[in-house]
């Protein structure tokens, strides 16, 4: 779920930005242009950092922020981002937003169907300068499409998403930058949303569709030059592969075909993950995931390579007392609280409850101060990784992440705890809100100008 670094392809790589691992190679751009963010996962960068500063003389910046918005920091390159995650954060725990935080959403909106990462002049039509960004759009989809009565926005959306679909099946950050685990994951999760079929959805040249691009990028047995212990993992993009905890647990999310928002596991979700053996590689292999291996359909060979993407994520969290690690370039590694939330949300989406618990405390007694710092993306995200595990955000680890979400925004219309989290392990009622996802973090230069992406799910760590 989540905003990482930018891809840099052309540009960016991934809008989610912040989490973009698709933005690892842009985070190197990001780290340079936007000092002190940090990036941290799924939505954003890497972890304790603080967002990056921007001075009143710079142009750019917002003189006042929008009515309407999320967050108080610049909203140039996570605008839509954040506010749909608060959004979706807020409907998943029985929150109705503010309709003016809503309706600034839907306003972001080009006529062509696809969002921006933020747009000072709304009222003005977008042009070939408008930076149009995949992730961004995913995640508005999947805000819009939860809180319904935006039907037609929705599936604007989705055609645009549909239009910049690559020959692969997948998709970049931007419409013409490289396909990466990342983004492909999060639209596969607006796909899910909106009600499309995602293996439906072929490219017009190779008719290969968002699953046959989301298991390319995992490190099977015929993955040149890669430890046997990281097999099983996700590589951001196939150029320079290399294992990407931040790409593995969105890419686990995805070939599960779900989204930010996973269905509680309940308490008989325990499997265990398997790891990747040799012999029964989920291979690279696209025709694998959509006609099976041997004999194995679509869906099973999907579930596999997610069971052994959860593998990987449960050695790394297990060899780092139960959270993933991150460091912007040239930075000492620090604990990557995105990231784990992330991983928290793939696991149990998996039916990994029992996996799921271990990081999921260990954010209980670390992710306050990070979320706190990083703003309403951060509080999102671990909102929604309560919500998967079943664990009530209204008393999480002493904080109410519910709370502290609804204050980083308008005033919400009303709250009415839903069943699920009415009957959530640690019950406690304490008025709505959300918080999650996290800061956005790397940046990433686009055409001519800097871009950054900031989206919780795409930070390109590489553990």
């Amino acid at each position: 779920m989540a905003p990482l670094a930018p891809q840099t392809p052309s540009p960016q790589t991934h809008p989610v930005a912040a989490r973009a691992p698709r933005a690892r190679a842009a985070a190197a751009l990001a780290a340079t242009a936007v000092v002190g963010t940090v990036l941290t996962s799924y939505a954003t960068p890497t972890a304790y950092a603080a967002p990056a500063t921007h001075t009143a003389a710079d142009p750019a910046t917002p003189a006042k922020l929008p009515r309407g918005l999320y967050g108080t920091k610049d909203p140039r390159y996570d605008g839509v981002w954040r506010q749909s995650l608060a959004l979706l954060a807020q409907h998943t725990v029985g929150v109705r937003p503010a309709a003016s935080a809503v309706d600034w959403l839907a306003g972001q909106q080009c006529a062509d169907g696809s969002f921006a990462a933020f747009r000072p002049d709304a009222g003005a039509a977008c042009d070939a300068k408008t930076m149009r960004d995949t992730n961004q759009t995913a995640a508005a989809v999947q805000a819009l499409a939860a809180l319904g009565e935006h039907g037609s926005a929705v599936q604007k959306a989705v055609g645009w998403l549909k239009s910049v679909q690559h020959d692969d099946g997948g998709w970049g950050s931007m419409a013409g930058s490289d396909s990466d685990a990342n983004s492909t994951a999060v639209v596969i999760g607006a796909l899910t949303a909106a009600g499309e079929r995602p293996e439906s959805v072929t490219s017009k040249k190779d008719g290969k569709n968002p699953y046959d691009a989301l298991l390319g990028f995992q490190l099977g047995c015929d993955a040149k030059d890669t430890k046997d212990d990281a097999r099983g993992a996700f590589a951001f993009q196939l150029k320079s592969a290399a294992p990407n905890a931040d790409a593995t647990a969105a890419a686990v999310t995805g070939a599960l075909g779900k989204g930010f928002v996973v269905d509680p596991a309940g308490k008989d979700a325990t499997a265990p993950v398997k790891a990747l053996t040799c012999g029964e590689d989920q291979g690279r292999d696209s025709a694998k995931a959509t006609n099976g291996a041997d004999g194995v359909d679509g869906a099973d060979q999907r579930a596999r390579a997610a069971d052994a993407g959860s593998a990987y994520l449960v050695a790394q969290l297990d060899a780092n007392g139960q959270h993933l690690r991150s460091a912007m370039p040239g930075a000492e590694q620090q604990p990557d609280v995105g990231n784990t939330a992330d991983t928290v949300v793939a696991l149990a989406a998996g039916s990994h409850g029992a996996d799921a618990q271990k990081p999921l405390q260990w954010l209980e007694k670390n992710a306050a101060g990070w979320a706190k710092q990083s703003g309403p993306a951060a509080y999102a995200q671990l909102v929604l990784a309560a919500h998967a595990t079943g664990t009530d955000p209204r008393s999480f680890g002493g904080t109410d992440l519910v709370a502290a979400l609804n204050a980083t925004g308008p005033a919400p219309e009303g709250s009415a705890p839903t069943t699920q989290d009415k009957n959530a392990k640690n019950t406690h009622d304490t008025g709505g809100g959300i918080n999650v996802w996290w800061v956005v973090g790397v940046g990433l230069a686009f055409g001519a100008g800097i871009g950054f992406l900031l989206s919780g799910r795409k930070n390109k760590n590489a553990l």
